[in-house]
């Protein structure tokens, strides 16, 4: 395992973490954090040393998003077993029961345990919105997993964060493709019997406000 920056939080301040709540308040944080860099993975200790979690550093209000309540190395099988686990509970909700949608949120941020993460699906294209520095550093595992673990249905995997991330660290970046790109300009998925066009390089969030099913059928 690689080595890991410590974070320790002041005395009774580790109820939170015990109540499972995935974020680590600046004013939670015992002892100095200047050797700390945003992105860091770290473990998070309780005053007696004691490993409670395991997140990424982020200097601000908010300075620990929590991936894993325990010591947990996050690697490539760390990705592989969440985009697997998100996969498998969403993916006969959309394609038995609704065969005329193939676009749909695959991963909830703080609803799949994953902070700072946002995947939506488009037919075979998985969109990717980092919102912290640290699941950004993590981009090409991600992408990896969401090409090994979603029974060959996903193909391409397009990164759209430079838009979310602090500008400091944006500016590096670029959206595009991780790997094999989407040849076509003009994407067009299908959502209750219903065609919409996609464009998720110049349009809002991922390009699609897919929360908004329900609403877009009941307007139908």
């Amino acid at each position: 395992m690689d080595k890991y920056a410590e974070v320790y939080l002041k005395k009774g301040r580790e109820n939170a973490v015990k109540r499972f709540h995935p974020w680590i308040f600046s004013g939670a944080i015992a002892g100095n954090t200047e050797d700390l860099s945003d992105g860091d993975k770290v473990f998070v200790k309780n005053k007696q040393g004691d490993i409670l979690a395991t997140g990424h550093f982020n200097r601000g209000s908010i300075m620990v998003r929590i991936l894993d309540f325990g010591k947990r190395e996050i690697n490539s099988g760390f990705w592989n077993d969440k985009i697997k686990t998100a996969y498998s509970k969403r993916k006969n909700h959309f394609t038995p029961r609704h065969p005329d949608t193939n676009c749909f949120r695959l991963l909830h941020a703080e609803g799949d345990g994953l902070p700072g993460l946002v995947v939506d699906i488009y037919g075979d294209v998985a969109i990717i919105q980092c919102h912290s520095i640290g699941m950004h550093k993590d981009i090409q595992n991600i992408g990896n997993a969401l090409l090994q673990e979603t029974d060959g249905r996903i193909l391409h995997v397009f990164d759209k964060s430079k838009e979310t991330l602090p500008r400091n660290y944006s500016k590096e970046i670029e959206n595009g493709f991780l790997g094999k790109p989407q040849d076509e300009t003009e994407y067009i998925v299908s959502e209750n019997g219903h065609r919409f066009q996609i464009d998720w390089v110049k349009g809002q969030k991922t390009g699609f406000f897919l929360d908004q099913r329900d609403n877009r059928k009941l307007l139908g």
